[in-house]
């Protein structure tokens, strides 16, 4: 793992780099950023900023989404991909935030975890996108890959990736790490062509080290 510091001079490097990285998912309200959430897993967020406009033109709060016929709803989000699954689960989120919690979307990982569809990862891009309060990092691919390779951890396992990450960031940096890894990932980092001659993180990349 990185010494804190370490962590700390590539955060101010990714920072600097990527000075526009921020949540690429269009959402006005917690419970549709719960819902693209949703349907980003394994869909670009580019797809699901094209499916969702159409979705929430009608169905945009839980109390309308919790009551829409599950064959409409599959066939709306079907460019996401695993569509039956996503509608079945967006569905029954719907209708546990509005019969549980009175049509708001909690605002605690404890309560987030506990809709369907929603896990550990989901439930911190909500806390930090919808509330604004970090609660860890949440390790998608991009995370887990530049998390492996730079040497933040050895584990492939996203919850024990993400207690590794939590140990080398400062609380006040946990905002900003998931954004900055998901932007390299998708710009630099990449799973299948990494730029590394244009990376600004190679002295500090256990995978560049390895090539030399």
């Amino acid at each position: 793992m990185k010494t804190k510091k370490e962590a700390s001079e590539i955060l101010e490097i990714l920072r600097k780099s990527y000075p526009e990285a921020t949540c690429s998912l269009d959402f006005e309200t917690p419970f549709q950023i719960v819902i693209a959430v949703m349907l980003s897993a394994q869909c670009t967020d580019e797809r699901v900023n094209k499916t969702t406009p159409l979705l929430f033109k009608d169905y945009g709060t839980p109390e309308k989404l919790a009551k829409i016929d599950l064959k409409k709803l599959e066939e709306i989000i079907h460019p996401c991909g695993f569509y039956k699954n996503k509608a079945k689960n967006a569905l029954a989120c719907s209708q546990k935030i509005v019969n549980d919690y009175n049509g708001i979307v909690p605002n605690n990982m404890e309560d987030l975890m506990k809709l369907p569809g929603v896990g550990r990862k989901s439930a911190n891009v909500i806390m930090l996108e919808a509330f604004h309060d970090a609660q860890g990092i949440a390790v998608d691919t991009h995370a887990r890959r530049i998390s492996n390779k730079i040497g933040f951890s050895k584990e492939n396992d996203p919850e024990k990736i993400e207690q590794d990450l939590l140990k080398q960031f400062k609380k006040e940096d946990w905002v900003d790490v998931n954004h900055l890894f998901v932007w390299h990932g998708r710009y630099t980092c990449i799973a299948r062509n990494p730029k590394c001659e244009s990376c600004p993180l190679t002295t500090y990349c256990n995978e560049y080290k390895t090539k030399l």
